[in-house]
């Protein structure tokens, strides 16, 4: 499956699409650590990870190259650039 469908099934095509997407937007805003995004994002830290791990294995999020706890996520290019289609819907859900 191609990237940009990946991103589609993502956010559209899944239950948790929702989740990722307000994920997506407050990473769209600087890098955060999973700690913050749980407290940014009022949700439980274990349901950010997961979204966060789902993310990276499908190349839309990257870590810093630290690996300790604290590590900052950011979108990769190709997030970025997708994540503009997505403006409407982040507006209406009034995340950015």
């Amino acid at each position: 499956m191609k990237l940009d469908n990946i991103f589609w099934y993502l956010i559209v095509g899944t239950r948790g699409g929702p989740t990722r997407l307000q994920i997506l937007a407050t990473l769209s805003q600087r890098p955060y650590n999973a700690n913050q995004l749980s407290s940014i994002l009022v949700l439980d830290y274990k349901t950010v990870r997961r979204h966060l791990d789902l993310l990276l294995e499908n190349g839309i999020i990257v870590i810093s190259k630290e690996k300790r706890y604290g590590e900052l996520y950011f979108l990769t290019d190709f997030a970025k650039t997708n994540l503009k289609e997505f403006e409407p819907i982040i507006k209406k859900m009034n995340l950015g």
